[in-house]
């Protein structure tokens, strides 16, 4: 009688199969890794969202990490793009109506208050919002640090909030397109988008701190003009 041919795998294939993506992770990627595989899509939606509202989880890292996590099969890329988006989009709205609520008059209260900042200061940047808005709302989805903050300006201005979904949804589709379909094509390399994003954002946050540093300077010398020529005359 012949022997039956078995279709058993062996063992260690068998584990290797039914292994997680995130098994030669660790840390925060290895937990969002699992978040994404166990929850899918809405996963991607809810670490988006949480980059949007808390910049130090950077989507810089999240959204490669979706796109690998999808080429290993446990997503659809498509739909992690949409959940991607709307996680965006929620939290940009959780920040738009938080500039709202704050409004110009709260902040020019502030101002007044903080060493160096003038409430003509406030003003000026209102202004440039003014002009540039539209453009600042749909090109910062696109850059680290301006991509939350560039919310709250857009409420306080009392942005029509149809036009700043619009915006936001357009800026966000493209950016989240970008890093999750390239983190899918790269699959275990993954990481080379984070690198190469993560440079990008060491320059703006380089020439944030280049900015400040040179705001705060001129104004102190400003003062100082200011002061001496109240004591000589």
């Amino acid at each position: 009688m012949p022997t039956p041919i078995s279709t058993a795998l062996p063992i260690d294939l068998m584990l290797s199969a039914g292994s997680s993506a995130a098994g030669n992770l660790s840390g925060f990627s290895a937990w969002a890794v699992t978040l994404m595989e166990t929850l899918g899509p809405i996963g991607v939606g809810f670490l988006v969202f949480l980059d949007t509202i808390f910049p130090p989880i950077p989507s810089e890292l999240v959204l490669p990490l979706a796109g690998f996590t999808a080429s290993q099969g446990s997503m659809n890329i498509v739909l992690a793009i949409i959940l991607a988006t709307v996680g965006s989009v929620v939290g940009a709205v959780v920040l738009w109506a938080l500039g709202k609520w704050i409004g110009l008059e709260r902040i020019s209260r502030i101002a007044v208050k903080m060493p160096l900042v003038d409430v003509d200061d406030v003003h000026k940047t209102v202004g440039w919002f003014d002009k540039h808005g539209d453009k600042a709302v749909f090109f910062g989805r696109m850059v680290p640090i301006f991509r939350s903050l560039i919310s709250i300006p857009a409420g306080m201005r009392n942005m029509s909030i149809i036009k700043f979904l619009v915006l936001t949804t357009a800026g966000s589709t493209i950016w989240n397109t970008i890093l999750i379909v390239a983190g899918f094509y790269l699959g275990e390399n993954w990481s080379i988008v984070e690198t190469y994003a993560g440079y990008f954002q060491t320059l703006v946050i380089i020439a944030v701190v280049v900015f400040v540093a040179v705001w705060i300077v001129l104004k102190v010398r400003k003062r100082r003009r200011a002061k001496a020529a109240r004591s000589g005359s």
